[in-house]
């Protein structure tokens, strides 16, 4: 049985909440990939709350639930303005599917701006493949990749997609960047580099820092946000792999520890499989107040 339908059939059981039931909770919510410290805390309060207003039927406690939730969850509403130029630049370690949602955003972007004003960028000058797969993708979706040979400097490409960018008039560049987890010191002097090309090319340009998790990762994907935001100011998450598999809670934990919000979810392997992040709708869907 998985997290979704333990946790239906723990709110279905009926008569009083008592003590074993929010312990239960509790070890559910870990499970759901909140983390022992904020799954003992929700449980805490719901068992506070229910007390208070003895709230016990199975849809009021859900909803109880849900609010607690809200209040550590965040959003982030990062689509580009067709009026300016922006800059995403992705992070994350390897295997996460950066490559993969710098092809979606641009999927997203085209009806906001048009395909022939968004650049992608080839900054994953680590992995030959990455350069490969990004082309590819371009070449599906009628986007430009500008990209340089494997080993190149990664700013160095990012400053010819902003030159590209420029001299054609368009409004977003997404950047792929290395999957290697850098130390602290390599990832802030290699990002700070990138900073300050986008900055000096671009005085005006929106500069977006998306880091990109992968659902299944647990709670390693908290220790990567902290790395990741101890380097450059974090905008939002992008959740890939997120599918009726996934239990999701770590985009709670990584908002309520970091201040985080999460701004994209890639729930499938097209294009398309790719929507905003709405806290309510993913809070039906954990908590399970979807009717």
């Amino acid at each position: 049985m998985g997290f979704a339908d333990r946790l239906k059939a723990l709110f279905g059981i009926g008569g009083s909440r008592d003590s074993g039931f929010f312990d239960e909770l509790s070890d559910l919510l870990v499970e759901g990939d909140l983390g022992g410290v904020l799954a003992m805390e929700a449980s805490a309060e719901l068992r506070k709350r229910s007390q208070a207003s003895a709230a016990h039927g199975e849809a009021a406690i859900r909803a109880e639930l849900k609010a607690i939730l809200r209040g550590y969850g965040k959003e982030a509403r990062l689509d580009p303005d067709p009026g300016l130029m922006t800059v995403y630049l992705l992070l994350g370690v390897n295997g996460v599917g950066k490559t993969t949602s710098a092809a979606r955003l641009a999927r997203r972007f085209i009806p906001i701006v048009g395909a022939e004003r968004i650049v992608l960028a080839a900054g994953d000058t680590f992995r030959a493949a990455a350069i490969d797969q990004l082309r590819l993708h371009g070449g599906r979706l009628g986007v430009k990749v500008v990209a340089q040979a494997q080993g190149s400097d990664s700013a160095a490409v990012i400053h010819d997609a902003i030159s590209a960018a420029i001299a054609s008039e368009a409004r977003v560049v997404i950047a792929d960047t290395a999957g290697r987890m850098h130390t602290r010191s390599d990832l802030v002097r290699e990002l700070g580099k990138i900073a300050k090309v986008v900055s000096a090319r671009t005085p005006g340009a929106v500069l977006r820092h998306l880091l990109v998790i992968d659902a299944t990762t647990g709670q390693n994907g908290l220790r990567q946000a902290e790395a990741f935001s101890s380097a450059v100011p974090v905008d939002g998450l992008i959740l890939t792999k997120y599918d009726s598999s996934a239990r999701g809670g770590l985009v709670l934990a990584i908002a309520r520890n970091l201040g985080i919000p999460t701004a994209y979810v890639g729930t499938g392997e097209g294009h398309d499989d790719f929507v905003p992040f709405t806290l309510d709708s993913f809070l039906d869907e954990f908590v399970g107040t979807t009717q």
